[in-house]
């Protein structure tokens, strides 16, 4: 029975190492999907989309393996609690992953000669630092059991949130030339993306705390203001 259950551990453990290395695929995502907008650079967003595929086969990868974890042997206490953490992150894991397919996506849409804006480019420039960042820093967090490297994350949030309305409010001032306003709309949605991604990294931190813990609570609550 020691046997089997040090295996279970062992097979557990190495899950969670392929869920959090989908976080790496997330950052390379993040980081060429940001460089095609910064260069408008279609065909480097090309490839950002056709990528999307080593994410989605990483979730179906960790999910199709704790599902045979689990028809193996029932999981108790702490080894429960990570494998229905383990769950959330990769799903977190592939929803960053489309947020990263969707900014590429407006690459083209926005137009090979846009016209650009300084300010926002300087703020979508700043929200995929801090994005990046959080990646990171939710990974390190869940690897440790960090908790208090996890609560930082919701401090990170409030800047890359602050940073979308301040976009936003750029974008409804910008002028009257239309292919401008047209750019400006696609940037919001870029802002919008990165804004997911910042709090899909705070999920991920909300289990660091669950597995700690045993205790589950959101850091934010939407029925708050911002």
């Amino acid at each position: 029975m020691q046997e089997t259950r040090h295996n279970f551990r062992e097979a557990l453990k190495r899950l969670e190492v392929q869920a959090l290395g989908g976080l790496d695929l997330v950052t390379t995502a993040l980081d060429r999907a940001l460089e095609a907008v910064g260069y408008q650079d279609v065909e480097l967003a090309g490839m950002v989309v056709a990528d999307d595929d080593l994410i989605d086969g990483r979730y179906l990868e960790v999910h199709q393996g704790i599902l045979s974890l689990l028809a193996l042997q029932t999981p108790v206490a702490t080894d429960l609690r990570i494998v229905a953490a383990l769950l959330h992150v990769i799903r977190c894991v592939e929803r960053m992953g489309d947020q990263c397919v969707n900014i590429a996506k407006l690459v083209p849409l926005s137009g090979y000669e846009s016209p650009k804006d300084k300010d926002i480019l300087d703020a979508i420039e700043r929200m995929g630092q801090l994005a990046r960042s959080q990646l990171s820093q939710a990974q390190e967090a869940f690897a440790s059991r960090n908790v208090g490297l996890a609560q930082d994350l919701v401090r990170q949030d409030s800047e890359i949130n602050r940073l979308n309305r301040e976009i936003f409010r750029r974008a409804v001032e910008i002028g009257d030339d239309v292919d401008t306003r047209e750019w400006a709309m696609f940037m919001i949605l870029v802002a919008r993306c990165l804004e997911r991604i910042g709090d899909n990294t705070v999920d991920i931190a909300e289990q660091v705390v669950f597995v700690v813990t045993g205790l589950f609570r959101e850091f934010a609550d939407a029925s708050h203001p911002v």
